[in-house]
């Protein structure tokens, strides 16, 4: 039997670049294991085909998953024109064809207002959603298909960036449970095509961009031992940074890690507010109450935050 690897306690948000051919939470455990953290959590699945942003959060910071998966998020997608798959990506057999030699790049551009903004989407046979307790894709690969109900979405923004050679790429900014295969579909089908998935990429997650970091990047990091690692984690308060925010001394803090709510100048009149302590770390997430004074909802302080 190995010996087990000692934990240790690891507080932050990694912008890890999840590889191609990596399960969301096969990406989480690896990650896990080499900062060798007690707890971790990621902020919303990437399928195997597609790569990019997965940010992961330690410790205290996974108190913020929820509030992540919530966030917008941006892709960049290259789909191959004139197939349609069972699955809607290079992973599913053929089972449509359409002849795209008339196909211009005006005619695709000219559809995609009608994508933009609030829409309805039908969600694929090929998800994680359930029906009657099992997983859509489970179903589907018995050769069931169910009736999906339409769920609106909202795609912020979408533009066509390639074109041509039978394929093209889009980049699109959107609201949480947009399927990217379900809009190439639909799309494609706009201008009386088929089209496919060929490649997914993540580029961001609301309110983080930038390039995130590699599995070998990491590996270098590890190499240079623990506190390396740790340098490249961001505070939990910049997942909050669109939040409204308000400091408090340690007087103040101490009160509201006991649960109790207190007045603080600067507060918003009413909505969600991030409270941080005086050197800017992220005490808690907060609600300011009828009386206006700002009650805590969820308490996220590292150890020695708010003295």
């Amino acid at each position: 039997m190995k010996p087990r690897i000692p934990r240790r306690q690891v507080h932050g948000i990694l912008l890890f670049d999840k590889p191609l051919g990596l399960s969301s939470n096969d990406a989480l455990q690896r990650v896990k294991r080499l900062f060798r953290a007690e707890k971790a959590g990621h902020t919303g699945s990437l399928d195997p085909l597609a790569s990019g942003m997965l940010p992961i959060c330690f410790g205290q910071a996974t108190k913020l998953c929820g509030q992540l998966l919530e966030s917008d998020k941006r892709y960049t997608a290259r789909l191959r024109l004139g197939e349609k798959t069972v699955t809607g990506d290079a992973e599913g057999e053929i089972v449509a064809r359409s002849d795209t030699a008339g196909l211009t790049r005006e005619a695709l551009e000219a559809a995609i207002p009608a994508f933009t903004g609030p829409i309805t989407q039908v969600p694929p046979m090929y998800s994680a959603l359930k029906h009657q307790g099992q997983r859509l894709y489970e179903l589907a690969r018995e050769g069931v298909e169910v009736e999906r109900q339409p769920r609106t979405i909202i795609i912020h923004e979408l533009r066509l960036t390639a074109f041509g050679g039978g394929e093209c790429e889009i980049d699109v900014r959107c609201s949480k449970g947009t399927y990217i295969r379900t809009l190439a579909e639909d799309l494609a089908a706009a201008v009386g095509q088929c089209a496919h998935l060929v490649g997914l990429r993540r580029s961001a997650v609301d309110p983080f961009e930038g390039e995130p970091l590699s599995w070998e990047a990491l590996e270098a990091l590890a190499g240079q031992g623990e506190a390396a690692l740790d340098a490249c984690l961001l505070d939990a308060a910049t997942a909050v940074r669109g939040w409204p925010q308000v400091r408090v001394e340690a007087a103040r803090a101490h009160y509201l890690g006991r649960g109790q709510a207190v007045r603080v100048a600067g507060a918003p009149p009413q909505g969600r507010v991030a409270v941080l302590d005086e050197a800017g770390r992220l005490l808690c997430l907060a609600e300011v109450d009828a009386d206006g004074l700002v009650a805590p909802r969820r308490w996220l302080a590292v150890p020695g935050a708010g003295q």
